[in-house]
């Protein structure tokens, strides 16, 4: 079903496009703006679902300018509306630099408020106890909570993002915020001055709130995270990279356990312990044994391949003791706590987390043939995955429709799902159903990028099949000649990271500058890739999305296999099988789609702008060989074609008119 937007003067729809067209608010307020039809006519779309309350799911290409498309009718109605995006750095970006300026355009005095997960919050009860701790493992570590002390004197908003300087996977962080399980609520001695507090207040207050995916999931989920008081009140949600929605959710309305929250509550007890006279004597005997039992479960797993099933975890020598170990560490835990509970809030916490820890281990650790209801047991896949001195025991339901479905009815409000990846050759049948929507209002916003002249898509000759040994050692022969057109100023995107290990050895000794996944962090990379202007980025998976450099400096996309997902995920596996049983194709209804919608995304990295120009290379052989191929292609925007690199060689040879 498409949406055809039913315009009247001075209706929502009208006044959204009127406000983008040539010669409205936003061409004449915001400098450099540029009306576009598709665009408009999104705009007009989701302004129709904000009036009837409607579902609508929307493709955005590249270049429409989707989110000025979405803001506009957000603010112009006035609606409490709640926008969720992919990722932090997307949600300040967004609240920042984009609400800001089409609020100011439009002239209206909404209220608006930022919201995150409270582990982006720092948490000053945690931050006092983490004073008296010696648990820094290095000089830096000591000057960066020197640098967190003295910023917690001046911040207003508490929200961690404030200091540069902190890495986002710094084990301070969990030191100094607080989690749904060891928040003391109104018992915290701090909680007048709560920044999580704070936080929530002005979103409920606010007209437009801007969360992330992981916030609104977790509040759909229960979990508490951030402003589940909210949710009740809002009358339109938009939903923007709503492809990555569904894996999402998966992770939220399942549950996990894993071995930093053990360790932390064997530690935040003996924390406690400064204020109780004899408490120690208590509780250092069994938070030590806790933290013991989990470092060997750690060590029994260790001859395990780094993701699994439950059943290959219990197979495994030491595995099955392991567990029995941290299951009675735990209960000798929340029976050693149990009587100091009265004594500080902080202990009545640690022994709600220490029940709420066993009760997950309990319910992960449950065999299949032991369960009675077998059509429930088959609604999840329970795996494990490790870290390098960590893991993680998890339970995820292999289908969130259902779950996705029942909260946007119970809502009663309109919500938007859009991306620029959510359709397969046109349809949207495959995500409609991963998110439980019954037919949506839908929508094709085309690009308005000039392909024909923008863009080229190469297909190199005579590669072999991509299972074969020399399949990159031939891909990275056939790239050189691009390279030198291009002089350098590529990402090339691998399906694995064994392949972009091998093709880095290939490529470096090649005349630009070559950036390795691995070899610096993300950022890093991608800012030495910018300033390089000649370099050539090697990447895996988390390079197909998210990424933005417009202009020469990208002016290559190579893309070396159809990314189809790895055969030993447990929970992609779990969800083939289930597919299979229920008399479905997993590869047509599951593989390809997702595999299109991954593809789709790598391409999304060339051109940016109206103004830039780029080469796609798609070295996988099956792309022409296979039927269907055919469906990858014409998913993909209207690129020319060619086999042949004089192509484009004579395309980089063209001179650029600016």
């Amino acid at each position: 079903m498409s949406t055809g937007s039913e315009d009247s003067p001075g209706s929502l729809s009208e006044r959204s496009r009127a406000a983008l067209a040539e010669g409205g608010v936003l061409a004449v307020q915001i400098p450099g703006f540029a009306p576009r039809a598709a665009q408009q006519q999104l705009s007009a779309a989701v302004a129709d679902a904000f009036t009837q309350r409607d579902v609508l799911l929307a493709e955005a290409g590249t270049g429409t300018g989707k989110t000025f498309a979405y803001l506009v009718p957000a603010l112009l109605s006035g609606a409490k509306t709640i926008i969720s995006t992919g990722t932090r750095a997307l949600q300040d970006q967004l609240y920042h630099r984009d609400l800001p300026r089409v609020r100011d355009a439009l002239g209206v005095g909404l209220k608006t408020a930022l919201l995150k997960g409270r582990a982006n919050y720092l948490c000053k009860y945690r931050l006092e106890r983490a004073k008296g701790e010696p648990r820094f493992s290095s000089r830096e570590q000591i000057a960066q909570f020197q640098r967190i002390v003295a910023w917690s004197g001046r911040t207003r908003l508490g929200d961690l993002a404030e200091i540069d300087a902190l890495p986002e996977d710094s084990p301070l962080q969990s030191m100094v915020t607080s989690t749904v399980e060891n928040c003391l609520g109104s018992e915290c001695p701090f909680y007048g001055e709560c920044f999580v507090v704070q936080a929530r207040a002005r979103a409920q207050s606010a007209d437009v709130v801007v969360v992330n995916h992981h916030l609104l999931l977790a509040d759909l989920a229960l979990k508490q995270e951030g402003f589940g008081e909210i949710l009740p009140g809002a009358e339109a949600f938009v939903v923007d990279e709503a492809h990555q929605l569904p894996d999402l959710a998966a992770q939220f309305f399942g549950e996990g356990l894993s071995a930093r929250p053990l360790v932390e509550l064997g530690r935040d007890a003996l924390g406690e312990c400064k204020e109780v006279e004899g408490a120690l004597a208590i509780v250092q005997q069994p938070a030590r044994d806790l933290e013991n039992a989990a470092r060997a479960l750690r060590a029994a797993m260790d001859t395990l391949p780094t993701r699994g099933t439950q059943w290959r975890a219990l197979e495994a020598p030491g595995v099955e003791e392991g567990l029995n170990e941290l299951a009675q560490a735990l209960t000798r835990f929340a029976e050693a706590i149990a009587p100091l509970r009265d004594a500080a809030p902080g202990f009545e916490a640690c022994h709600v987390r220490a029940q709420d820890q066993l009760g997950r281990l309990t319910r992960w650790r449950i065999r299949r043939e032991f369960e009675e209801d077998l059509e429930v047991a088959d609604d999840d896949v329970r795996w494990y995955e490790l870290s390098p001195r960590g893991f993680r025991l998890q339970r995820t339901p292999l289908d969130v429709s259902a779950p996705l479905r029942a909260h946007r009815e119970s809502s009663r409000a309109a919500w938007v799902f859009t991306s620029a990846t959510l359709a397969v050759d046109g349809h949207f049948d495959h995500v409609a159903t991963r998110l439980g929507l019954l037919e949506p209002q839908t929508l094709l916003a085309p690009s308005p990028f000039d392909w024909q002249r923008q863009a080229l898509c190469y297909l190199p000759p005579r590669l072999p099949e991509p299972n074969s040994r020399d399949y990159t050692a031939a891909i990275a022969d056939a790239l050189l000649p691009v390279l030198r057109a291009s002089q350098g100023r590529a990402f090339v995107l691998f399906a694995s990271h064994r392949a972009l290990r091998e093709a880095a050895e290939h490529l470096r000794d090649g005349p630009w500058p070559l950036f390795v996944q691995g070899e610096a962090p993300r950022h890093v990379l991608l800012q030495r890739f910018r300033e390089s202007g000649n370099g050539v980025l090697l990447g895996a998976a988390s390079f197909r999305e998210g990424v933005d450099v417009a202009g020469a400096a990208l002016s290559v996309v190579v893309i070396d296999k159809l990314p189809f997902a790895a055969p030993d995920d447990p929970v992609f596996e779990a969800r083939l099988d289930a597919i299979r049983n229920r008399g479905g194709n997993p590869f047509r209804d599951e593989q390809l789609p997702q595999a299109v919608i991954a593809l789709k995304q790598g391409v999304g990295r060339l051109i940016r702008t109206e103004t830039d120009r780029g080469v796609l290379v798609l070295c996988d052989p099956r792309l022409l060989g296979k039927s269907y191929g055919k469906l990858f292609l014409d998913s993909l925007p209207p690129f020319p074609r060619t086999r042949d690199v004089r192509d484009v060689e004579a395309f980089f040879a063209e001179p650029v008119n600016e």
